[in-house]
């Protein structure tokens, strides 16, 4: 593809740098619908970066993100120069979300997707009880503790790092299982699970102690029970400039202070 056939869209967070970045680079280089664009170009932080990644699950329309936000770990420096050199020359990581399908005291079932996390959290001063399934196995009876949640490689340096569990490289083939606050077993850090994993919550007590499950931006509130595992069928793309993959930005964040 020629740099004059590559078409562009453009999404902007409502944060105004970004807004007007957005207004800038269409000046400069032109903008067409999402729907019909070979790239989305993200201005906004890592939040937005998921949010657009969301929002083209089924395009699957790869996306290009420029820092015009806060934390940016997802996203590239901002730059209104050689654009269309930075896109066609970017390289491409491949990501699959994690399908979390939650049924409710009242007896809903509620499903999500998540790019970076599925987290379970105690919505009351009560701690959370929870008895952990993997791949219809018992491996830990009762979790008492303030969540826990299920991460993939993207997420690991996200709220999953946060929680201190693992750092994980795109290309491990691994989803991180970490507790978050743990008070029984008190010397519980979690577990690398395989990708095929199917993994299940279910919420002791939970009467007396409500848990929330969220996955990246959707909660579902009075959760009793929660499964998650990998949808392998679904590929999102983001593009990285060349020399500043995912999987270097990955590798450098576990030799930072």
């Amino acid at each position: 593809m020629t740099k004059p056939d590559l078409r562009i869209a453009f999404a902007a967070s409502d944060r105004p740098e970004a807004i007007a970045a957005r207004d800038r680079l269409t000046g400069l280089y032109g903008s067409t619908e999402p729907a019909t664009a070979d790239v989305i170009v993200a201005l906004g932080g890592d939040g937005f970066m998921l949010e657009t990644l969301h929002a083209n699950l089924q395009r699957r329309t790869p996306v290009f993100g420029m820092n015009r936000g806060s934390v940016g770990f997802l996203m590239n420096d901002y730059s209104e120069d050689g654009l269309r050199e930075r896109l066609l020359t970017a390289g491409r990581t491949v990501i699959h979300p994690l399908q979390m399908d939650a049924l409710t005291a009242d007896g809903q079932a509620r499903s999500g997707l998540a790019i970076n996390e599925v987290s379970l959290l105690r919505q009351t001063r009560q701690s959370a009880k929870l008895r952990i399934t993997v791949d219809d196995r018992v491996r830990l009876e009762e979790l008492s503790c303030d969540g826990c949640l299920v991460a993939t490689a993207a997420g690991s340096t996200a709220y999953n790092l946060s929680a201190h569990g693992p750092i994980i490289p795109l290309d491990a083939r691994v989803l991180a299982l970490t507790p978050i606050s743990a008070f029984r077993p008190r010397r519980w850090r979690g577990a690398l699970l395989p990708h095929t994993a199917r993994v299940c919550f279910e919420v002791l007590e939970h009467d007396k102690r409500p848990v929330s499950a969220t996955a990246d931006s959707f909660e579902v509130r009075e959760v009793t029970r929660v499964e998650v595992r990998e949808r392998r069928d679904l590929a999102l793309t983001m593009l990285f400039d060349a020399g500043r993959s995912f999987e270097e930005r990955v590798l450098a964040e576990q030799f930072t202070s």
